[in-house]
């Protein structure tokens, strides 16, 4: 059986060591506190939680999607942003042609 572990307080504490000792059966792993997901997708996000997302109070979910969908376009026809994002993860991009705006 396999237990994985956080950051919460409990997981640390001296009687759930002690009892994950004494059972062969019980490992352990210690998480870190956050893992990043080697996603282009996270890069992407970021990219929208820090421009057209930050300091806004959305009124209806319809705008949220509009402002989303605002910030998407301004990232799709700017491949460097693209590029950036796939480079972080160790990924490259295979196409040599990009979406042009019109």
């Amino acid at each position: 059986m396999t237990h994985h572990r956080g950051i919460l307080n409990v997981h640390k504490a001296a009687g759930l060591r002690k009892f994950a000792e004494t059972r062969d059966w019980l490992t352990i792993y210690y998480l870190p506190p956050y893992a990043p997901d080697p996603s282009p997708v996270e890069g992407i996000w970021s990219l929208l939680r820090r421009g057209w997302l930050s300091n806004v109070a959305f009124s209806t979910p319809e705008h949220l999607v509009q402002t989303v969908r605002r910030g998407l376009r301004h990232i799709q026809y700017r491949s460097h942003l693209i590029d950036d994002c796939l480079t972080e993860t160790g990924l490259t991009s295979s196409t040599t042609s990009r979406v042009q705006p019109q």
